[in-house]
């Protein structure tokens, strides 16, 4: 068939549709008013349409859900280029909105569809025909989009804390990496938070590490709703974590951590029929040119950090607040 596309005289066309009426292709024929001259079986079989009732109707009329403005550049261009033209699923699911082959034991509802459609030229060398062969590629679809789903969640598994659903550390610190590279590009300036759950060693030892599991998955999912979905937050490690407030200055970063640290305050974790409270210690740094890499950007943010562990926790330190060391 590949050998045909790009010139099939129409009489030879006609004398083997016999054998095409039961191959499992779709074949449609279309005249340059859209009206239908061919309809084979494997169309009649999954449409409920025969060819009887379609002859010499335009395919629109039956088939509304036709994209028919992009159908109709599509098809205007093959009869003036005189070749044929190529539709993938990938780029368009189907054509015909036709139920899967398989619906009980496939992946999809719906057949998606590779679509060529080729000019049939007369003996004359006219093309006033054109046809549509209509392949079902619905296994190789689906089966394309789980080895795709599988990658994703293989990705995501690989840069996320399994506990938390934050970032992991070894992804976190690329993110850091990379913003504080685009500083330097751009001179956009944004603030390391790193965070500390205090006492949390106290926590374990009273209610378990069950229990101390709970608070660190309660303190994650209050840092996922106060930060901005532009902001990075990850695990950097045990209680401790860190988030990349981007774009946004250590002044104004003192409010968002103002607030996570007064919402943690206030949370009540209830495990096993128990209450438990916890606060959190917060440091700030916001990005220089001073600092040489990201290392030493995260070492000012641990700095402020423990200065708030040590000066009573439960608060929030600035790394400008801190003597030069």
């Amino acid at each position: 068939m590949t050998g045909m596309i790009n010139s099939l005289p129409l009489d030879e066309f006609h004398r083997i549709l016999d054998i095409l009426q039961t191959i499992d292709v779709g074949l449609v024929v279309l005249d340059h008013n859209y009206q239908v001259t061919l309809w084979n079986g494997f169309m009649e079989n999954h449409s409920g349409y025969n060819l009887s009732q379609l002859a010499e109707h335009n395919i629109f009329h039956y088939f509304p859900e036709l994209a028919e403005e992009w159908l109709r550049q599509k098809v205007e261009a093959v009869f003036t280029l005189r070749c044929a033209s190529f539709i993938s699923w990938e780029l368009r699911p189907y054509l015909f909105n036709f139920p899967a082959s398989r619906p009980f034991t496939g992946m999809s509802d719906v057949m998606y569809q590779n679509v060529t459609i080729m000019p049939l030229v007369s003996r004359h060398g006219d093309i006033s025909h054109v046809c549509f062969i209509i392949y079902d590629v619905t296994d190789a679809a689906t089966s394309k989009q789980a080895l795709q789903e599988a990658n994703q969640q293989l990705t995501t598994l690989s840069i996320t804390d399994r506990l938390t659903g934050l970032y992991n550390r070894g992804y976190w610190e690329e993110c850091l990496r990379n913003e504080f590279n685009r500083y330097h590009r751009t001179g956009k300036v944004s603030t390391l938070m790193m965070l500390d759950i205090d006492f949390f060693k106290k926590v374990n030892d009273t209610y378990g590490h069950l229990a101390g599991d709970e608070v660190l998955r309660r303190a994650s999912t209050l840092l996922h709703q106060i930060v901005r979905c532009s902001d990075i937050p990850g695990r950097y490690g045990g209680e401790e974590f860190g988030v990349l407030l981007t774009d946004i200055n250590e002044s104004i970063a003192l409010h968002v951590a103002e607030r996570l640290r007064r919402s943690m305050e206030k949370e009540i974790v209830i495990f096993d029929g128990q209450q438990i409270r916890f606060t959190i210690s917060i440091g700030l740094a916001e990005v220089t040119n001073e600092q040489p890499s990201a290392l030493h950007w995260l070492q000012k943010a641990d700095a402020a950090l423990y200065h708030s562990k040590h000066t009573g926790r439960n608060r929030v330190t600035i790394s400008k607040e801190l003597s030069p060391a």
